[in-house]
């Protein structure tokens, strides 16, 4: 049982390394400098972390010891939260993304008919 506990624990960290990457990607295309670095290849950790402007920045590290979430503004730590309430608090950060995609997306149409 500990074993498999264990394997589904390594995939449940690969899956949200390659979220995070993602999102990093997609944060990076809307104009917000992001980052998602990994440590070598098996994707068993990562640091991610998006600046929102105004010196306000976002940091997710989530490793096989733990997930947080920290949120800072002028060097100063607003609020960190762990395991699942950092997820949740992630999954807000991809909604707000989403929710601009499609004024994004119209835009960009825009562009190319001018």
């Amino acid at each position: 049982m500990f074993l498999r506990l264990a394997h589904q624990h390594r995939q449940f960290v690969q899956d949200l390394v390659m979220n995070l990457q993602a999102l990093a990607i997609v944060l990076e295309r809307r104009g917000y400098p992001a980052s998602c670095y990994t440590c070598g290849d098996q994707m068993n950790s990562a640091s991610f972390m998006v600046s929102l402007g105004n010196n306000h920045l976002i940091r997710f590290l989530v490793s096989d010891y733990g997930i947080t979430w920290t949120e800072m503004r002028d060097d100063r730590e607003l609020m960190k939260l762990e395991g699942a309430e950092a997820i949740n608090q992630l999954q807000e950060l991809a909604n707000l993304v989403k929710q601009s995609a499609p004024a994004y997306a119209s835009a960009k149409a825009l562009a190319k008919k001018s």
